[in-house]
């Protein structure tokens, strides 16, 4: 775009891109991307299907510019081509919500660090009451949801009323009717928002949120706000709040990733995610550059966003996607009747993550079947190709803190035993399939609340001198619980009379105000027992030394906040930025034997434990054991670190 938001891309760039010049197209793609990334994250509100849409919306523009009669009105063109692929796929998740009933409900739930408020938080650094606006988003209806995509680009000064108006079929009174009465819901937001946090709370608010999941919706928005507009205590929640005109005046959008170049990425873009949309309005429910999502499937988990140290890196999986999906079409408009088609290069590796952690539908009682039991993503796999040298003995190694993930495969006992971790832990308060070598101690984790009854708490207390509190609270598809939920439930925990470590955050362990800083200050105010810290990492920038570097930045950033011992129970370079993406197997074997010795010299880090001890052999992963004896690149030099 423009300098000047308001005024669109240059007309001449357009005009270009029609008539078939490539890097006026490429220009035009690049220009594009931000604005279609936020307008459809807002108005799904962060769902799974964001690449998707964002996909699709980007061919359709390319296909049919040929067709754009006027290039000045092109930015109007495009937000309305958006809207209508948000509507596309709403209308066909409703259609297959009816025709599955209640089936895979896991699938159509939005996961909280992935939505847009989440996002806009992270990336835009927001504080108080932008913060607070960025929260309330989330309790939107579906058409507040879509309008708001629109609205808040509005305001901050990327789109007019007319083109807002257009892209969703009204007239200009019609869409200020509208926007107020989506005003009005937000601030009803905002002060649910508030209420929830304040502390202390009000008790009958409290008393409403007994049945309530945690997770924001019209419903619950409806219902506490009926209570606040009639409570006493909570009747000055309004007070003090600013227009949010004037909070999202020149606030920017969140933003793709500033390295991502779409020239050099259309250097290795392949035809698997470039598949051209169907005649039908709806897009694919399995387009390109999405991955399969399960109730267990890390990937759906971490897809579009990359934790590196302090930083979070959005949107890469939808730029990536829609850069491909553009470079087949534009290979297409520009080449020869002999020029070889797009689609014929070679595919890449495809790539797919085993899940480590629990379903949230774990059982309140444990059992083999709530246990920590993996299953990778089904996204089709390219074998690899076997190895023409057998890999030479290692000399197995164990040290205190070196420690790893376990979910049962074939071989798991014999693996866990050569694998010199000294520790090991299952997601569970059991280890059900795994027997303990003389070597390895094993420590219960409490996963989360449907876990915290007296069978599971026994079972702890018979085991060793630890206890790992919640895993991830902080992601829908994980614990998935509040703070409140968490303080309420740890005096159950500290109970157990083990050395307790603090639920296990998937990020943002060194923000203030993020998930574990909440908790670690209601802790503090109450007089509960926290005795060490315990997080997750993954990095996805595959250079050893600069990953290394921001690991330890991370650990050293969370110490520094809280003063206390760290346990770093799930680590490993996975790239989460762009769908799921591995390293080499002799990148994260370097990083092994890297991150191990950088781990070991830091007095603050008490245990680490890899992720994980099971890889399946035909798929990437950073897995340490394909079987009870062949141990990967990574497993081998995992075990050689002291």
């Amino acid at each position: 775009m423009t300098e000047n938001h308001r005024s669109g891309p240059d007309p001449g760039v357009v005009t270009a891109a029609r008539a078939g010049d490539r890097a006026a197209l490429e220009h035009l793609v690049t220009a594009c991307l931000p604005l279609v990334y936020n307008i459809v994250g807002r108005a799904l509100n962060g769902h799974a299907d964001v690449d998707d849409v964002v996909q699709e919306t980007l061919l359709r523009m390319v296909r049919g510019l040929e067709k754009l009669r006027d290039p000045s009105a092109f930015r109007s063109w495009l937000v309305a081509i958006t809207i209508r692929q948000v509507r596309n796929r709403e209308q066909s998740r409703a259609t297959d919500r009816d025709r599955r009933a209640h089936l895979d409900d896991a699938e159509t739930i939005t996961d909280p660090a992935l939505d847009f408020a989440g996002l806009t938080i992270l990336r835009l650094g927001l504080t108080e009451q932008r913060r607070e606006v960025a929260e309330a988003t989330r309790w939107l209806d579906p058409d507040d949801q879509e309008l708001l995509s629109l609205w808040w680009l509005e305001e901050t000064g990327d789109l007019e009323r007319a083109e807002l108006a257009g892209a969703l079929g009204l007239s200009d009174r019609h869409a200020a009717v509208r926007v107020q009465r989506m005003k009005k819901q937000m601030e009803v937001s905002r002060c649910v928002v508030r209420g929830l946090v304040a502390d202390p709370r009000c008790a009958e608010l409290d008393g409403i949120a007994v049945p309530w999941d945690g997770t924001p919706s019209p419903l619950w928005r409806k219902r506490f706000g009926r209570h606040i507009r009639g409570c006493g205590v909570c009747a000055g929640l309004d007070r003090g709040l600013l227009p949010m005109d004037r909070l999202l005046s020149g606030l920017p959008l969140v933003a793709v990733p500033a390295g991502l170049d779409p020239a050099r990425v259309l250097a290795h873009v392949t035809a698997p995610h470039a598949t051209a949309p169907h005649a039908t309005g709806a897009a694919d429910s399995g387009g390109g550059g999405r991955l399969p999502r399960g109730r267990h499937g890390r990937a759906g988990k971490r897809v579009g966003r990359q934790l590196v140290g302090k930083q979070a890196v959005v949107g890469g999986s939808a730029a990536v996607a829609v850069v491909a999906a553009v470079a087949l079409v534009a290979a297409r408009m520009t080449a020869g009747p002999s020029a070889p088609a797009a689609d014929t290069a070679p595919p890449p590796t495809p790539v797919a993550v085993a899940s480590p952690s629990p379903s949230p539908t774990h059982s309140a009682s444990p059992s083999p079947s709530s246990s920590a039991t993996r299953s990778a993503s089904p996204k089709p796999s390219a074998k690899p190709t076997p190895s023409k040298h057998t890999a030479a003995p290692v000399q197995v190694a164990s040290g205190a803190k070196k420690g790893v993930g376990v979910w049962t495969f074939n071989g798991v006992s014999q693996a866990l035993a050569a694998s010199g971790a000294s520790w090991y832990y299952t997601w569970n308060t059991q280890h059900q399939g795994v027997t303990t070598p003389s070597s390895a101690s094993f420590v219960p984790m409490i996963w989360g609340a449907a876990s915290v009854t007296d069978a599971a708490l026994a079972q702890a207390r018979a085991e060793g001198p630890y206890l790992l509190g919640f895993n991830e609270p902080d992601m829908a598809q994980q614990s998935n619980m509040t703070v409140d939920q968490a303080l309420g439930l740890w005096p159950k925990l500290m109970a157990a009379g083990k050395v307790l470590g603090s639920p296990a955050v998937a990020y943002g362990g060194d923000t203030a105000g993020g998930w574990l800083d909440r908790f670690m200050s209601g802790a503090k105010a109450k007089g509960y027992r926290v005795d060490f810290i315990t997080l997750h990492w993954y990095g996805g920038d595959f250079r050893t030394p600069q990953a290394v570097q921001q690991l330890t930045s991370y650990l050293a950033a969370v110490y520094a906040r809280y003063h206390k011992p760290i346990w770093l129970t799930e680590y490993a370079l996975i790239d989460f930025s762009q769908g799921t993406r591995f390293p080499s197997a002799q990148q994260q074997a370097d990083f092994v034997t890297a991150s191990t010795k950088a781990l070991d010299a830091l007095p603050y880090v008490q245990r680490y434990a890899w992720f994980g001890l099971g890889a399946d052999p035909a798929k990437p992963s950073s897995g340490l054991f394909t079987s009870g004896s062949a141990a990967t690149a990574a497993g081998r030099a995992f075990q050689t670190a002291r």
